[in-house]
């Protein structure tokens, strides 16, 4: 059905009420008005640690430190799209929402594939492109449509609120929940009638043999 539609958003930020929540703000008015609930958990002040590649997720079907990992993973299941945002460090993503993500999308063994990703960046000057292509590569790789805006999706401030004047930062975050609203609509209205894509059998193959 193309009601009851949900996103996840998982804010990487450690500030609670930084840049980050105001970009996210505006992508939440948006979706309350496309009749999409959304969802948004603080990941970025978590204590969170980096996967260990102990493969145990792959007996138990969750991950063996159990944490705010495990807990969004019924939260992601559940979803028909996920937005994560993230500030920018160094050209790159917050370390902590990194490992989360790393080991949400390792642990969960659930189908991911049409769900809807978008990722949102805040930065003082620059990075932004960097830290927007990192993100994006965790919803390539598991099948999952990326939603875009008019413009790559980010937003700039320093000092907490700032990015609340910036004004094509703001559309673009407006402009990038229509197209998401608009895509998971029609992804589940799709899935209706066609089903999902047939899915081959894996094919492993590394660079030894």
């Amino acid at each position: 059905m193309a009601d009851n539609l949900k996103v996840l958003i998982l804010n990487g930020s450690p500030h609670v009420k930084g840049n980050v929540s105001v970009a996210i703000e505006e992508l939440q008015a948006v979706f309350a008005k496309e009749g999409i609930e959304a969802e948004v958990v603080q990941v970025g002040n978590k204590n969170i640690r980096g996967c260990i590649a102990c493969g145990s997720c792959h007996k138990n079907g969750k991950c063996v430190f159990n944490d705010i990992v495990n807990e969004l993973a019924p939260k992601f299941e559940a979803a028909d799209g996920l937005i994560v945002a993230s500030p920018v460090y160094y050209a790159s993503a917050n370390a902590t929402l990194i490992a989360c993500l790393d080991r949400l999308f390792f642990s969960t063994p659930f189908d991911k594939t049409m769900k809807v990703g978008a990722s949102v960046v805040c930065c003082r000057r620059g990075g932004a492109s960097a830290t927007f292509d990192e993100l994006n590569k965790y919803f390539t790789i598991v099948g999952m449509p990326v939603a875009s805006s008019q413009y790559w999706n980010s937003v700039h401030g320093m000092e907490p609120g700032e990015a609340a004047k910036d004004g094509e930062g703001m559309q673009t975050m407006r402009t990038l929940a229509k197209n998401m609203a608009f895509l998971m609509k029609s992804i589940a209205l799709g899935k209706e009638k066609y089903g999902l894509p047939e899915k081959e059998e894996w094919i492993p193959t590394h660079f030894i043999h």
